[in-house]
């Protein structure tokens, strides 16, 4: 146990809307706050995160207008940003640092007119020996990436496309009772497999959302929680495990990542174990993404990863629900703060149609780079 607890959540509009960034970040922050049932002069601690279009740093507090702060900083792990910062702010308030630390993410990397998928598209980079079948085969987007880790573990274990199509299915059911879902109609494994090819063996359907829009939480004392406006969501353990892609012999790139040290970390410190996690928020630019967590997670063996979601135990009335908003690939892309959100309605009760039954203990996991940079943090009802 950590001794802190989040208390606030706060989202601007999500998806196909379009302005400034510090605008939405100052929306989702001020929205937070007042969910808290604070003020702005509470706040003495704010992390900030930006997403493609990096326009979010320290000077952001300006613009909230907080001008005596504890603790300030931009944090950028990628998509483990999220769990990073919120382990961060746990620590500035069990050391006593700050009292009251809100955490923003915001990013805009939509504009109108312009295809959605251009907003990721990355230029080719000069790389030194091995490294350089990257830019002369123009395997320089995560598309390729990831299709090539996909790819590899289809062929090493024999996963199956329909498996990874039966997560994107399941996240499609989750999403169809979230209200906030930029994608909400019913999906089924045929309609997957006719969407249009992105990098074999991955299909649209395989990949996450663009969205535009921040979301915020505001973390502080545990012992202080109790008397705010929402019910406490805990922070009972967190953890990183980071693997720099390494494309070399022997390299389990791809395969297995730093999801191992992270999630093992986080429920060391939380002290609990698999079975006493009721659903999971997982990371999900890509439906492999959250099948090679689950397996690194330790909730199947490493190369079991496509049974274990077969016969729809991720999905509403499964066995271990998992991105009950229906994630980054149906719900909204937010980095690392859209499981996190999720978590938070879920172990607050708020979660209405979409609401699971046994919510007292929420695992959440953080993704970035290229399966490289992981964060994992437990959450929960009760302090203890």
């Amino acid at each position: 146990m950590t001794g802190a607890a989040i208390v606030g959540l706060g989202m601007s509009d999500l998806g196909k809307v379009y302005g400034r960034t510090a605008d939405f970040a100052a929306t989702a922050v001020r929205r937070a706050v007042a969910d808290a049932g604070l003020s702005m002069s509470d706040v003495d601690g704010l992390l900030v995160s930006s997403g493609m279009k990096q326009e979010l740093d320290p000077r952001f507090a300006g613009v909230l207008g907080l001008h005596e702060l504890n603790t300030l900083a931009s944090i950028n792990a990628f998509g483990a940003s999220a769990g990073t910062m919120v382990a961060n702010a746990t620590q500035a308030i069990s050391d006593g640092t700050a009292s009251t630390v809100v955490c923003v993410f915001a990013d805009t990397p939509l504009r109108e007119g312009r295809r959605a998928g251009s907003s990721w598209s990355t230029q080719a980079r000069e790389l030194a020996g091995f490294a350089g079948w990257q830019t002369a085969t123009g395997a320089v987007t995560p598309n390729i990436l990831y299709a090539l880790a996909a790819r590899r573990h289809l062929e090493a274990y024999g996963t199956t496309t329909e498996q990874l199509a039966e997560i994107a299915v399941s996240q499609r059911k989750w999403a169809a009772g979230n209200p906030l879902a930029q994608l909400r109609d019913p999906m089924t494994v045929a309609d997957h497999h006719e969407s249009p090819w992105v990098a074999d063996p991955l299909r649209r359907l395989d990949c996450c959302l663009v969205s535009n829009g921040a979301i915020a939480v505001v973390v502080t004392a545990a012992d202080r929680a109790p008397q705010l406006a929402q019910p406490p969501v805990h922070v009972l353990g967190y953890g990183q495990g980071h693997r720099p892609r390494r494309m070399a012999r022997d390299s389990t790139w791809g395969v297995e990542t730093g999801a191992v040290e992270s999630g093992r970390r986080a429920m060391a410190r939380a002290g609990v174990s698999h079975a006493d996690i009721d659903f999971l928020e997982l990371y999900d630019c890509y439906t492999y993404t959250v099948l090679v967590t689950l397996e690194d997670y330790g909730f199947c063996a490493k190369g079991e990863g496509g049974a274990f979601v077969e016969g729809g135990r991720l999905a509403p009335g499964g066995a271990l629900p998992c991105n009950t908003g229906g994630g980054q690939l149906s719900g909204y892309y937010m980095w690392g703060f859209t499981p996190l959100s999720e978590a938070i309605i879920q172990l607050r009760g708020h979660g209405g149609d979409r609401q699971v039954p046994r919510h007292g203990v929420a695992m959440v996991s953080g993704n970035g780079g290229i399966l490289e940079y992981h964060s994992t943090l437990v959450l929960g009802t009760e302090a203890a």
